[in-house]
């Protein structure tokens, strides 16, 4: 718990408005599908000890290589906060640059005072679950601080999965903090 409630100080004092990337440009933009307030670690934030050993960690959970990992993104989703449903991977070919494509990501959960704020992944199973306090199909993960989630965007032959498809559920009450690590096919650059 100590890693979470770090993760939330290095990141609260550096929030904004999180972005999405264009689909054409592949630059960030602003976007109303998106609605959280995100950071991402700087290159002095990922030298702390603490930091560099959750890295390590995801990095031996998931069997790709640290260097294959962009920084880690902090979000805090507030009440009425939510991201539609989205895949992590690139349609882009500006993003491939920077290490290949992301293969896979893990969401870990820094709090859980929250009411909605689940992660919907709607091809992800055939059962009915609360997202924000909606009945949908599919599968979600409520938020537990210290849990996290990893998924593949992609399968081992490089084609992308449809069932890798998620989003935040809307934030009825309380706040959602979570941390985000994509990890790509080769080093990011």
């Amino acid at each position: 718990m100590e890693e979470c409630e770090y993760l939330k100080a290095i990141g609260h004092p550096h929030l904004q408005n999180s972005q999405v990337v264009d689909r054409e440009t592949g630059m960030s933009v602003k976007s109303n599908v998106r609605t959280s307030h995100g950071m991402f670690l700087s290159s002095k934030d990922r030298e702390h000890p603490m930091v560099q050993a959750i890295e390590k960690r995801i990095s031996v959970y998931a069997q790709v290589p640290i260097e294959n990992g962009e920084p880690i993104q902090i979000l805090r989703y507030e009440k009425n906060q939510y991201y539609v449903p989205h895949n992590d991977y690139f349609i882009d070919t500006y993003n491939l640059k920077h290490g290949g494509q992301r293969i896979a990501t893990m969401l870990m959960y820094l709090s859980d005072n929250v009411e909605g704020g689940e992660t919907y992944f709607p091809a992800g199973g055939t059962g009915e679950f609360n997202c924000g306090g909606k009945i949908v199909e599919g599968l979600s993960v409520k938020p537990v601080k210290g849990n996290a989630v990893l998924f593949w965007s992609m399968g081992l032959n490089g084609e992308s999965d449809p069932k890798s498809l998620h989003g935040a559920c809307e934030v009825l009450s309380g706040e959602k903090w979570s941390a985000v690590k994509w990890m790509r096919q080769r080093a990011f650059l």
